[in-house]
């Protein structure tokens, strides 16, 4: 029983709740999307089990950000790259607010499914993403790729570096949908393919840019283990141990 409920009940709160055994399992969680911080990456809350929905709905999402904090996984979009936004005093590239914009109105208080694949070196779960069909059931019709939906609107590219996942997909199929949005100039290729991509701006700005996200992952990482440890040191002193 101990099992069941941890593989299909228990709630994955954040990313550090996701262990390497999840991940070697390449387990699918399902769950809503809270908030978009970038082209490419959003936070999720997992809702496993029974009763959010419709027609048993006896347990909710929370929409205020006081009862969201620590409580959702941070997840990076498998095998694509977008714009980047400005951060760390640097300039934001062409279009990355149209590709956050678009993110945010196709994902933002939608049902997802994730396939945990890794925790990348900024704390993130790399997933593939898919968007479960509008009305018929999973087992009718299987859901859509997000990646693929972002590389056919032209807001995103391919992503090539190590490690790099395309799911059942392959990476020959997301360069044939990338070329394709290309040629029709949509996206940020409505200028035509001169523009500059993620990859290429991040080669620009060097290994500074890392270390800054790495810098910024780890304190968020180190807020969250002391908050824990602090709610252990209460649960001691309420039931100390004889």
């Amino acid at each position: 029983m101990l099992v069941v409920y941890r593989r299909y009940f228990r709630r994955l709160r954040t990313a550090e709740w996701i262990t390497p055994d999840i991940m070697k399992q390449r387990r699918w969680i399902k769950g809503v999307v809270t908030s978009v911080g970038d082209g490419d990456n959003f936070r999720l809350f997992h809702t496993p089990g029974i009763g959010w929905g419709w027609p048993l709905k006896f347990r909710r999402v929370p929409s205020l950000n006081k009862e969201l904090k620590d409580q959702t996984i941070h997840v990076r979009i498998a095998g694509v790259d977008a714009p980047e936004g400005a951060h760390f005093g640097r300039p934001a590239q062409p279009y990355a607010e149209e590709s956050l914009s678009w993110l945010r109105t196709h994902l933002l208080g939608k049902t997802v499914y994730c396939q945990l694949v890794r925790r990348d070196q900024y704390g993130r779960i790399v997933s593939v993403v898919v968007q479960p069909p509008g009305f018929l059931p999973g087992f009718l019709v299987s859901g859509k790729s997000l990646s693929l939906e972002m590389l056919k609107a032209g807001w995103v590219t391919t992503y090539e570096q190590a490690g790099a996942e395309y799911g059942k997909w392959g990476k020959v199929e997301f360069q044939r949908i990338e070329t394709s949005a290309k040629a029709a100039r949509r996206g940020m290729w409505k200028d035509g393919i001169t523009a500059e991509t993620p990859a290429e701006y991040k080669r620009r700005y060097g290994r500074s840019m890392e270390s800054a996200e790495a810098a910024e992952a780890v304190q968020d990482s180190t807020r969250r283990k002391h908050k824990r440890t602090l709610f252990s040191r209460w649960l001691t002193r309420l039931w100390p141990s004889k």
